[in-house]
C-alpha cells in the first residue's frame, strides 16, 4: 500500500457512493468522467482491494467499500472544516468566510431564518450554511461550527449557552376544534384526528412520559418530519404538538395545556477552539441573543 493517498482519490470514492455512478460522480465534483475511473481504480490499486461491482443499475459497492464510507465522509467533514477555518482568518479580524450551522427542522425553518438575516445584514462577508436535521451533528469532529440543541452538551471541549426553555404543546386550528369539539381529558383524544410521529425514537419515549396513552396508536397521521407534522396542524387536519411560540403566531389553540407541556432546555454550542474565530463568535452571538427572544415569548 502506498504511503500516502491523496484526498482527492477519497474524494472521487466517495462521490462514487453517493451518486451510485461515475458520471454522476464526476458531475458532482466537476471532473471528467475518465477521471474519476481512474481515480477508483488508483484507490484500488493502492489500497489492494475491490471496491465497486458493475451491475444494470449502475455500480454497486463491496462490503469493503461500504466499510470504509463512515471513514471516508469524516474525511471530507474534515476538509470541510478545514477550508472554513481557513476561509475565516484569511481576511483577519473581520467576520468572513463559511460558518456552518446546525439545527433541528423546525428551529431551521420557522426560527432561525429572521436571525440570519439580520445576521447577513451585518457581516455580508459570512457565508451560511444550514444543516436541517434533528440528528445531533458531531462538533467534536467539526461536522458542523455550530449547533443549536435541545439537551444539554456534556462534553469540555464545547462553549455552551442557555437559551431559554422552547415549550411544546398540543394545538388545532381553531376550526377544527369548532367542528369536532376540544377535548378535556387525554382519553377524549382517541375520538380526534392525532398527528404524530410514525417511528419511535429515544427522544419521543423520553417525551410520552410527559402524556402517558399519547402514543402512535393515537395519529391518524404520522410523519416523522416535524414540518410535515406541523404543515398538518396549520391546515386544520388535526391535533398535534408544536413549539407554543409558532402556535401562537399561527393563531393555533392549545389542547390540554395542563396535562401536555414540554419545556426544552434549548443551548447554542460550538467547539472551544473557534472562540477565537471572527465568523463564528459573531455567529454564536447571534443565535444566541436572537434565540433567546424567541423562547421568551
Amino acid at each position: 500500500m502506498a504511503d500516502i493517498i491523496g484526498w482527492e482519490l477519497y474524494r472521487t470514492f466517495l462521490a462514487v457512493l453517493q451518486e451510485g455512478s461515475l458520471s454522476g460522480a464526476a458531475r458532482a465534483l466537476g471532473i471528467t468522467q475518465p477521471t474519476a475511473g481512474r481515480h477508483v481504480e488508483a484507490l484500488e490499486r493502492a489500497l489492494n482491494v475491490s471496491l465497486f461491482t458493475r451491475s444494470q443499475i449502475g455500480l454497486q459497492p463491496t462490503d469493503v467499500a461500504l466499510a470504509l464510507q463512515s471513514h471516508a465522509e469524516a474525511m471530507q467533514s474534515t476538509a470541510a472544516s478545514l477550508e472554513r477555518a481557513a476561509s475565516g482568518h484569511a481576511g483577519g479580524a473581520d467576520v468572513q468566510g463559511v460558518v456552518r450551522i446546525s439545527a433541528s427542522e423546525v428551529i431551521g425553518v420557522e426560527v432561525l431564518p429572521p436571525i440570519i438575516a439580520a445576521l447577513r445584514e451585518r457581516h455580508p462577508g459570512l457565508i451560511v450554511e444550514l444543516v436541517l436535521s434533528n440528528r445531533v451533528q458531531d462538533l467534536l469532529r467539526r461536522e458542523v461550527d455550530i449547533a443549536v440543541r435541545m439537551v444539554r452538551p456534556k462534553q469540555a471541549q464545547l462553549v455552551a449557552r442557555r437559551v431559554g426553555r422552547i415549550e411544546v404543546g398540543l394545538h388545532a386550528r381553531r376550526d377544527y376544534l369548532d367542528r369536532h369539539g376540544t377535548p378535556r381529558t387525554v382519553e377524549a383524544l382517541s375520538q380526534h384526528a392525532g398527528i404524530g410521529y410514525d417511528q419511535v425514537t429515544a427522544y419521543i419515549r423520553e417525551a410520552s412520559k410527559t402524556l402517558p396513552g399519547f402514543s402512535r396508536e393515537l395519529f391518524a397521521m404520522r410523519a416523522d418530519s416535524d414540518l410535515a407534522q406541523l404543515a398538518l396542524i396549520r391546515a386544520g387536519a388535526g391535533i398535534g404538538a408544536c413549539q407554543v411560540a409558532l402556535a401562537r403566531r399561527d393563531g393555533l389553540v392549545r389542547v390540554l395545556p395542563k396535562l401536555f407541556a414540554l419545556p426544552l432546555e434549548t443551548w447554542v454550542t460550538m467547539h472551544e477552539d473557534l472562540r477565537a474565530s471572527p465568523r463564528c463568535r459573531a455567529a454564536f452571538d447571534a443565535l444566541a441573543d436572537g434565540l433567546e427572544q424567541y423562547a421568551a415569548h
